[in-house]
């Protein structure tokens, strides 16, 4: 293998590998924002520390 080709192998592996992680951030900001409970007041439970609703 030429020192190019090896060199477009190393960059494709490298942009393969970041873009992997860059969807898998993705889909677990998306899961964690489509899994967040709306907000229900509840009759005798106590008060949150911090007041998000």
């Amino acid at each position: 293998m030429t020192q190019a080709g090896q060199r477009r192998l190393a960059l494709a592996g490298a942009a393969t590998v970041i873009a992997v992680l860059l969807a898998a951030n993705l889909h677990l900001v998306l899961v964690a924002v489509g899994s967040q409970p709306d907000c229900v007041a509840v009759t005798g439970a106590p008060l949150p520390a911090r007041h998000s609703c």
